[in-house]
């Protein structure tokens, strides 16, 4: 299994299952425009205004320096996420080998920021709020484990 992980050679050769790649391409796709959206690439006041209605955090209800900062630490969050998704667009394209690996570090992002949330938000770690943030990151933890798991265990054709 370590050896799916971390390869000795990168390259295009993918043996896990082949349904692993398409679970890839839908949670990469989402996280890169993720990413876009919420670095504020597409327009300097998307940032906030993702971090208002997704998030449902009252950003004008805080002092003016106050906000301008929470908003600038969740497009710099926002950069990282694009960053993410760009890699794996570069893995899903010409190193198919490291999708098990990149799998690993989606599954890392998605449950860091969970446990970060329950530690300096009290936020419970396992929630069933229905709201847009929570179904969303719910669809995304799925995916990706069930992703993971195609990936390690089937012994597909190389692709």
């Amino acid at each position: 299994m370590l050896t799916q992980l971390l390869p000795r050679q990168i390259d295009n050769n993918f043996r896990g299952h082949v349904a692993a790649i398409w679970l890839l391409v839908p949670v990469v796709l989402a996280k890169f425009l993720q990413g876009v959206n919420i670095a504020g690439l597409l327009g300097t006041g998307r940032s906030r205004q993702v971090l208002e209605t997704v998030d449902k955090v009252p950003v004008s209800s805080f002092l003016a320096e106050a906000a301008s900062q929470l908003v600038f630490l969740f497009s710099v969050w926002g950069l990282g996420i694009f960053i993410l998704g760009l890699l794996g667009i570069i893995v899903l394209v010409r190193y198919r080998a490291m999708i098990p690996l990149m799998y690993v570090l989606l599954l890392i992002e998605q449950l860091g920021r969970k446990a970060l949330s329950t530690v300096h938000l009290g936020r419970p770690f396992l929630s069933l709020d229905p709201s847009p943030a929570n179904i969303i990151n719910w669809s995304f933890l799925s995916l990706i484990v069930v992703g993971l798991l195609l990936s390690l265990v089937g012994r597909g054709r190389p692709t």
